[in-house]
């Protein structure tokens, strides 16, 4: 019964958040509305976008400079208004979070803060597999600070036969390196696998040995529950064009600890943008740093892209971070037991493994052992936008704002259709 059109479109009768997807572009095949499952890799355009970015091409035009204060949204302070949106949606303090930059630009200039290390202390953790842009930043913070990658940087690997990490293994490994442990800098939620990290208990045990603890947030932002403040993480960054839906190349956004903002002494990069509102226009000769995260701002806003990142913040505020919560563990349930219930079917068996694991967000990640290509481009050619990861992953990922049940329900109806060699 579960596995049928007519169960998914009752479940979608019964959410509360459904009307949300008129908000959202659908793009289309071949004339017909796809099943797009790739929010995990850009979410898809709010159908305000356009009127925002419009309003400020308008003030531009007609204000020139002076838009900088008389616009309808003033570029001067454009990024203050993201404060509480982005403090709700992170479980942040408004002045622990801004909008600025990219991402891998903000996790340089976050660990050119919050590693600091010395000849006694100078180890990161991370995970393997990370993103690959994650490795790169930090191989070359070690280098920037006189350390080889290879001996600086201590990556914890899944157990044999296992796709995740045992997070134990993460936790022993910050006690194994105790005093000479630096900074722990991992993916919240794990780009390839979907695993969701304890956030709070790696945090904790961070701090017990003297260690700063951050995290990548790119694939955990508007996905899963977040208490920053409360789990005192010390600082993160994300990206917004995932599920945040802010559009591609969209502003970055990061999270510092008040008590690490609020300290003058704490070392940052100054840029003007960053120095005290009251006096940044006397152009003196000395930073003064705001005493928030706006003190890692370097320069004014991207308000062409801030524009669209407001269409989307707007949209998760009217929704509500708890709701969307809610909904993508049941539609993401949904579409695990789907799935398993194609596991079953005699042609399919052995066909795939999802490996990710229960703590996770909307993803799903579908390991293929073998015809995994030839199952992506069957789902392509039936209308379903994922994501393929070589060598053999498909990564599904529904998001709650814009996918409906029955978008699962193709999903799985299209792999079900698929003909095993």
């Amino acid at each position: 019964m579960q596995f049928s059109e007519t169960f998914a479109a009752s479940l979608d009768a019964n959410d509360k958040l459904s009307a949300f997807r008129s908000r959202f572009f659908i793009p289309e095949i071949k004339g017909k509305e796809a099943v797009y499952l790739c929010g995990n890799s850009l979410g898809l355009q709010p159908k305000t976008v356009e009127a925002n970015i419009k309003a400020e091409l308008h003030d531009w035009a007609k204000l020139g400079v002076e838009g900088h204060v008389h616009a309808k949204n003033p570029w001067l302070s454009y990024h203050e208004q993201f404060a509480g949106p982005l403090a709700r949606i992170t479980g942040a303090k408004e002045s622990e979070v801004v909008a600025m930059n990219a991402l891998t630009v903000n996790l340089h200039l976050l660990m050119i803060s919050f590693y600091r290390p010395c000849q006694s202390r100078y180890r990161i953790i991370c995970e393997e597999k990370a993103f690959p842009s994650d490795s790169y930043a930090l191989q070359s913070q070690a280098k920037l600070n006189g350390y080889e990658p290879f001996d600086a940087i201590r990556e914890i690997h899944p157990r044999p036969g296992q796709a995740h990490i045992d997070e134990q293994d993460v936790i022993d490994a910050i006690l194994e390196e105790g005093d000479m442990l630096a900074m722990v800098m991992i993916g919240g939620v794990n780009y390839y696998t979907g695993q969701v990290f304890d956030m709070k208990r790696i945090t904790e045990e961070a701090h017990k040995v003297g260690a700063i603890a951050g995290f990548d947030l790119a694939h955990a932002i508007g996905n899963i529950e977040l208490k920053l403040h409360d789990w005192d993480v010390d600082f993160a960054a994300w990206c917004t064009y995932k599920y945040l839906n802010s559009g591609p190349g969209g502003v970055s956004g990061v999270f510092i600890n008040e008590k690490h903002a609020s300290n003058p002494k704490t070392f940052r990069l100054a840029g003007w943008w960053g120095h005290d509102k009251a006096s940044r226009f006397k152009m003196e000769p000395d930073f003064i740093p705001i005493p928030t995260a706006e003190s890692w701002q370097m320069s004014n806003a991207p308000v062409l892209s801030m524009a669209a990142h407001k269409a989307s913040l707007d949209i998760f505020d009217e929704a509500g971070m708890e709701n969307l919560i809610s909904k993508s563990k049941e539609l993401t349930a949904y579409l695990s037991s789907l799935l398993q219930e194609v596991q079953q079917l005699p042609s399919h068996k052995g066909l795939f493994t999802v490996i990710t694991p229960d703590k996770r967000g909307c993803q799903l990640s579908l390991l293929f052992h073998k015809q995994g290509k030839d199952v992506f481009n069957f789902l392509s050619e039936n209308g379903v936008i994922a994501d393929w990861r070589e060598p053999d992953v498909i990564r599904i990922a529904p998001a709650p704002l814009y996918n409906s049940y029955t978008d699962v329900y193709r999903f799985a109806n299209i792999i079900k259709q698929f003909s095993p060699k």
